[in-house]
């Protein structure tokens, strides 16, 4: 039995300690809900667009009208026809980086693009993505920390809402709601690429066109940048930005390998105590549940002990989830208990993702094809 305890020891208590910090991290989302906006500068918005993304022209449609006071919409593009015809909402301005290949992505050379031609008068860069819909307030939300002293830079998440939900898809949901688990208060490791804003003013002395140039990734580059004034990344939990995209299982499969291929590039220190512990969590849960059908009944307790934790927080996120995202309340209603009910599975499809990106040294990405590498400084 040592090496069953060997690995089933250490998993309980990481599923125990990860617990740590949820009923600070519940307070601090509702405190940020029901705050007042004060300070609405105001902002540039921008968006890039390469193909048609689901629901692209509802998109595009929520944050033409979103519910702040001064703002201007940028769509960023490569070229015209990466845009999908009669997709554009009146009253957005379209940028095209015209950009030739090359090993920074052109994600970043068409957002480089567009904050090259933003208005002057525009004190903030805000940054979505095109396939995330938001509600009225989000801009709002994402705003206002930026007001507090020694913040950088804001961050929301994305939150998957299917309709109707296929299996791929909820599970989908409650694999990716994971990592908006680990955003709460103070400051923040990483932004979300399709939920960021940071002051002109911040994003100039992190210099953070230079940060990008040959980056394969706006976000975690972004937050390196902010970090190194230093300055911090605050979490806007109203800034949670809906999606109702749908997948299939390879489709899945590939975009999760993909985000932790970028993990690992961009944040080993998050991708290798990540990959440790899922190989503890999965191992442990095997034996438990072979063990606890030979009859041993210690296993039944320790097979409880590792999976309860991470199915209550997968219940708390949706339910931190359901308050920041009001509007989508029956959709939470009828989908809710995925969030708890598939995270013994989720923690698989982790595993896999975590093993699998070890070894990729190329990603394919909106059609193109990048190797995996920093730039040399």
């Amino acid at each position: 039995m040592f090496w069953y305890w060997f690995f089933a020891a250490p998993a309980i208590l990481l599923a125990i300690v990860s617990l740590r910090g949820e009923g600070r991290r519940a307070k601090y989302a509702a405190n940020r809900l029901s705050a007042s906006d004060e300070t609405l500068p105001p902002v540039t918005l921008i968006v890039p667009v390469k193909g048609a993304d689901e629901g692209l022209r509802e998109n595009l449609a929520a944050l033409a009208s979103l519910d702040y006071p001064d703002y201007e919409l940028i769509v960023a593009a490569r070229q015209a026809g990466d845009i999908p015809p009669g997709v554009l909402p009146s009253h957005v301005r379209v940028v095209l980086s015209n950009a030739a290949k090359s090993e920074t992505s052109e994600k970043v050379q068409n957002l480089l693009a567009a904050v090259r031609v933003a208005r002057k008068r525009s004190e903030i860069f805000a940054f979505a993505d095109s396939d995330g819909r938001p509600a009225k307030r989000w801009l709002r939300a994402l705003v206002a920390p930026l007001s507090e002293p020694g913040v950088g830079a804001t961050t929301g998440y994305r939150w998957f809402l299917p309709e109707p939900a296929d299996f791929p898809s909820l599970l989908r949901a409650v694999w990716d709601s994971v990592a908006a688990g680990m955003l709460g208060p103070g400051d923040n490791r990483f932004v979300w690429g399709g939920a960021m804003a940071i002051r002109k003013q911040v994003f100039h002395q992190a210099r953070v066109p230079d940060c990008w140039d040959g980056e394969i990734n706006d976000d975690y580059a972004l937050a390196e940048a902010v970090h190194a004034i230093p300055s911090s990344i605050a979490f806007a939990p109203g800034a949670l930005t809906p999606s109702a995209e749908h997948t299939s299982y390879a489709r899945f499969f590939s975009w999760a390998r993909r985000q932790m291929a970028m993990t690992r590039l961009y944040s080993p220190r998050l991708w290798w105590p990540g990959l440790i512990a899922h190989v503890f969590y999965c191992t442990a849960m095997t034996a438990s549940a072979v063990l606890a059908v030979r009859g041993y009944l210690p296993a039944i307790g320790a097979l409880a002990l590792q999976l309860a934790p991470g199915m209550w927080k997968g219940y708390r996120r949706a339910r931190l989830a359901r308050l920041a995202l009001p509007e989508y309340a029956s959709w939470f209603r009828r989908y809710g208990w995925a969030h708890w009910l598939l995270v013994p599975l989720a923690t698989w499809v982790w595993l896999l993702a975590f093993a699998s990106s070890a070894l990729l040294r190329r990603i394919e990405w909106r059609g193109r094809l990048y190797q995996l590498k920093r730039p040399v400084e």
